[in-house]
């Protein structure tokens, strides 16, 4: 069954968002909504209720890690995928202690990362 919810890009980089926008248009029909920081990330994700967000680790000004537990705040059953170049075991045990939903790498093959939020999808917006 296609994926028709909103999903939320948050990075900092244009070329990142739009390469994740073509990954998750392979969910089914969407609707993205991208953000460059962490303010207008928030905002968004206030307006929009986003059933997906993707979000970049490290930004300028307010990282990834705030952006995730502001929106938890907001949203403790957020879907918060968090995306990052870096291997960095702490960093990745801290974002999921944080209370995202899984971790991806960005180097990680297009397939695998739409394989990914596929399941993150089934298991957690589904009807059982």
């Amino acid at each position: 069954m296609p994926f028709t919810g909103k999903i939320l890009l948050i990075d900092d980089e244009p070329h990142i968002r739009k390469y994740l926008a073509l990954i998750a248009r392979g969910l089914g029909a969407p609707v993205i909504i991208e953000a460059g920081d962490g303010l207008d990330a928030l905002a968004k994700y206030h307006q929009e209720s986003p059933q997906l967000v993707l979000l970049d680790v490290n930004m300028p000004g307010m990282d990834g890690l705030e952006i995730l537990a502001a929106i938890l705040a907001q949203d403790p059953k957020a879907l918060v995928v968090m995306m990052t170049s870096l291997v960095n075991r702490q960093t990745v045990e801290e974002c999921l202690k944080l209370g995202a939903t899984s971790y991806i790498r960005k180097d990680t093959p297009k397939e695998a990362i739409l394989a990914e939020l596929s399941e993150v999808i089934r298991t957690n917006l589904t009807e059982s």
